[in-house]
């Protein structure tokens, strides 16, 4: 007999039609202006449709600093921190740019990031830039 609990998983239903080529994904809408997950009546979150989830996660990992989050590997989020130390704009673009680049393609879903461009307000640099995963969009991210 041990000490430690048995928990026994059910064992999930896997769709018995072959006709499957493209499982629908979902994922908890989330707020990024107030930090938090929607959620409806009774409580129930709120979820993002199929071609929402792959934007939400690229916001996410461009908005999360690398190795500042316990519950994420060292593969996940960008590198920012050293940004407002570095004098060289040449030196800030490029290190925007592989930085990003590099969060984002950590993702199965990406084919490339490419056409950044960058729009300085006083202390405020926007970034924007394209990102071509099973959908296209473009993302913005205000540093």
């Amino acid at each position: 007999m041990s000490i430690y609990p048995k928990i026994n998983l059910p064992q999930l239903a896997v769709p018995k039609s072959e006709n499957y080529t493209k499982l629908q994904r979902y994922a908890p809408l989330f707020d990024f202006e107030s930090g938090e997950f929607l959620f409806g009546r009774g409580g129930k979150p709120i979820l993002a449709a199929d071609e929402n989830v792959f934007e939400q996660w690229c916001i996410k990992v461009c908005t999360t600093e690398r190795l500042t989050r316990v519950c994420y590997t060292d593969r996940y989020g960008v590198e920012f921190e050293e940004i407002p130390q570095m004098n060289d704009a040449n030196a800030i673009r490029s290190q925007i740019i592989r930085s990003l680049t590099e969060a984002i393609m950590v993702h199965p879903r990406t084919v490339w990031v490419k056409n950044f461009a960058f729009d300085r307000e006083g202390d405020h640099l926007a970034v924007t830039f394209d990102v071509r995963g099973d959908e296209e969009g473009r993302i913005g991210v205000e540093l």
